[in-house]
């Protein structure tokens, strides 16, 4: 069965950067669409960042410019680059992965098959 596990989560200041991963295994054939969501408690997770087996991406418009999102397909891995973060970047991190296309609802959780257990991201000011 499929497991996705973030990593690289932590407390950092403003300005800083992180780097998450997300190790994939279990998949007969790779998703066509992977990405990220955050959450903080009491809002609804949020599309952060998503990418297509050809690697094509999209963005939140709050992290263009910021973050990047790569994969390692050797590796079966997720990458989510963080740069000069801010404290409203503060949530916990999830992976995601569905045998669809990205297209116009990469940020529609409910049409993720598979997730991970999530990172928490913290920035202080």
């Amino acid at each position: 069965q499929v497991q996705l596990v973030e990593s690289g989560g932590g407390s950092v200041q403003s300005g800083g950067s992180l780097r998450l991963s997300c190790a994939a295994s279990g998949y007969t054939y790779r998703p066509y669409c992977t990405g990220w969501f955050r959450q903080v408690p009491g809002k609804e997770r949020e599309g952060v960042a998503a990418i297509e087996r050809d690697g094509s991406t999209r963005y939140a418009d709050s992290v263009k410019g910021r973050f990047t999102i790569s994969q390692d397909n050797a590796k079966n891995t997720l990458y989510l680059q963080m740069n000069s973060l801010k404290p409203e970047d503060t949530a916990m991190y999830y992976c995601a992965a569905k045998y669809e296309h990205c297209s116009g609802s990469w940020t529609e959780p409910r049409w993720y098959a598979y997730w991970g257990q999530g990172t928490q991201v913290t920035v202080s000011s």
